[in-house]
């Protein structure tokens, strides 16, 4: 039996404190972290540059309401699924800027657990029967 490789992802968060727990988190749960990215720019030339799994997208960053702009970046890669990680769920837009769905902030360990196995079962080919609690999908996912 041939164990998949963790997935990788990519962390676009401006707040330091808020990056340092997820990158833990994160590690906590045998994913890899590939990048932190507090600005739309370096976002986007992480994105390019590790193709990352998925991508957890922070909608306000140094540089503004820019992480729909990331999100719309990201996820024109069919390999990486973007997932908002926001307190501002009012500023995505209706096509979710190409997001696979969305996690409230304040989140939980669990919540990000639950969600992330979600996200790595549908990659798969899997179809999970519904998304789990504080996993808000987009319409189309």
């Amino acid at each position: 039996m041939t164990v998949a490789p963790a997935m990788r992802i990519l962390v676009v968060e401006d707040e330091v404190l808020i990056a340092l727990e997820l990158e833990y988190l994160l590690q906590d749960l045998g994913y890899v972290t590939v990048g932190v990215a507090g600005t739309s720019a370096e976002a986007i030339a992480l994105g390019r540059s590790t193709s990352p799994d998925v991508a957890l997208v922070d909608i306000h960053l140094i540089d503004g309401p820019t992480g729909v702009d990331v999100a719309r970046a990201l996820s024109a890669d069919a390999r990486t699924t973007v997932v908002f990680m926001t307190a501002n769920s009012k500023r995505i837009p209706e096509d979710f800027a190409g997001a696979f769905g969305v996690i409230a902030k304040p989140y939980s360990e669990r919540v990000v657990a639950s969600a992330l196995t979600y996200v790595a079962e549908r990659r798969a080919g899997g179809r999970p029967e519904a998304a789990p609690d504080g996993l808000s999908l987009a319409p189309t996912a």
